[in-house]
């Protein structure tokens, strides 16, 4: 609804003033400058950084919503942050697949020093405004700031995975490259993999991808906007009825939603369908996606030290019998 009054300026004219004033904020803010609040961090960062210490275990999705970040962004903005030892994601009770974000003593001491920053910078421009003239400011920006939040087209709407989403079959333009990097970004983190494993991947998918159509061979994606977000891979061969799981990843934005769960499903329902055997091979420590495997019906065969990805892990080779 919008309010007018004969004697007031034009509505125009308040809209002009209003944007003039908004730009002149966010340059007086900070917000034009590569980092913000006396910190090493882009605005973005600083922002990610105060959400997370006032809901300590917020998740990433809850985070990008309130940032009006898009998942890929988020999960890059908390990828950045964790590498700077700033923040620590740590399970979710009840949800083996959800990872709540808290930030670290590092990341607390940072906040302090942003908080402090951002303080200073109120408290000096408060001082040239008269006691009354600041009440009245902070109740017209929250009168503003609430009318901006409702229809806003800036906001990320929130989107919701269910169950009956029909994933992507078969080779996308760019799954290969977004496939390699999803790989690459999370077995660095996790351990330490650097040039050869993303090589590896993008190489030997590849080749995979360029076989397809083929019998007992198949690839699910989970699409949004045009970029691969999650995959899994069967290469299976009929005759000696062996199936081998591949390039199983799952963006951090989505962790929690289910969308690795229904790919496994998917895998495993063309598994049986063909009555093969399937076997996978993964490294210690992926909790998460071993609670997955187990559900799925796999068993831990073997295990032993390996370093051929550039880092030292423990290898483990999971098998699932086939359905008759």
């Amino acid at each position: 609804m919008d309010y007018t009054d004969p004697q007031l300026p034009p509505r125009e004219q308040t809209i002009r003033q209003l944007r003039e004033l908004s730009r002149k904020l966010v340059r007086e803010l900070g917000f034009m400058r590569s980092t913000l609040a006396g910190s090493d961090l882009a605005p973005s960062a600083v922002h990610a950084i105060i959400e997370i210490c006032q809901a300590p275990g917020i998740q990433a999705r809850d985070l990008g919503e309130i940032l009006c970040l898009d998942k890929s962004n988020t999960s890059r903005q908390v990828a950045k942050l964790e590498a700077l030892g700033l923040l620590q994601r740590t399970p979710v009770p009840g949800d083996g697949r959800a990872w709540g974000l808290s930030l670290t003593e590092a990341g607390q001491g940072l906040r302090k020093k942003i908080d402090k920053f951002a303080t200073d910078q109120v408290s000096a421009a408060l001082r040239r405004l008269v006691p009354e003239d600041q009440q009245g400011l902070v109740r017209a920006l929250a009168l503003y700031a609430e009318a901006l939040s409702r229809d806003n087209p800036n906001q990320v709407p929130r989107r919701e995975s269910t169950a009956a989403e029909a994933l992507v079959l078969g080779y996308q333009p760019g799954c290969i490259g977004d496939i390699a990097s999803l790989h690459a970004r999370y077995y660095a983190q996790a351990s330490g993999f650097g040039v050869f494993f993303e090589h590896k991947v993008g190489s030997e998918l590849g080749a995979f991808v360029q076989g397809l159509p083929a019998a007992g061979k198949q690839v699910w994606l989970h699409m949004e906007q045009g970029r691969t977000l999650a995959s899994i891979v069967i290469d299976g061969d009929l005759e000696s009825g062996q199936a081998h799981l591949r390039w199983f990843i799952v963006d951090d934005s989505l962790r929690g939603s289910g969308v690795g769960r229904r790919l496994l499903q998917a895998a495993m329902d063309f598994v049986d369908e063909h009555r093969l055997a399937c076997y996978l091979w993964t490294f210690q420590g992926l909790d998460a996606a071993r609670h997955l495997y187990l559900d799925a019906g796999f068993t831990l065969a073997e295990q032993a030290p390996g370093e051929q990805w550039g880092s030292r892990v423990v290898e483990q080779r999971y098998v699932r019998t086939a359905r008759t």
